[in-house]
């Protein structure tokens, strides 16, 4: 079973920007409750779509550059790259099949 892949600055352009996969990046930290109830969803959703896209989490407080970056005011906060780019985003607790619907729509345009 795959792990969502802990993201920082030092590995984020390498594993999200030049991704050939869709990529799936939850903005999260610590203290913040929906981000808990996110979490073992995004690892779930990690482990099965190891084979088809990159499922990653960032860590707001820890890289507060890349949260800057990509104008991340709430968490949890969900972005869908593809091709380096954000293509898609859920903000907020939301429940699994969401997540999954808007991943599959970013694979399902590859093929």
């Amino acid at each position: 079973m795959a792990n969502a892949v802990e993201l920082n600055g030092d590995n984020f352009e390498e594993v999200v920007l030049k991704s050939d996969k869709p990529v799936l990046v939850d903005f999260w930290a610590e203290w913040c409750g929906p981000c808990r109830m996110v979490g073992p969803v995004v690892e779930e959703i990690a482990g099965e779509y190891a084979d088809k896209a990159v499922v990653g989490k960032i860590d707001v407080d820890a890289n507060q550059d890349l949260s800057i970056k990509y104008g991340i005011r709430s968490i949890p906060a969900l972005l869908y790259f593809k091709n380096g780019e954000v293509v898609d985003q859920v903000i907020g607790a939301v429940p699994k099949p969401t997540l999954v619907s808007k991943l599959e729509s970013q694979i399902g345009a590859e093929a």
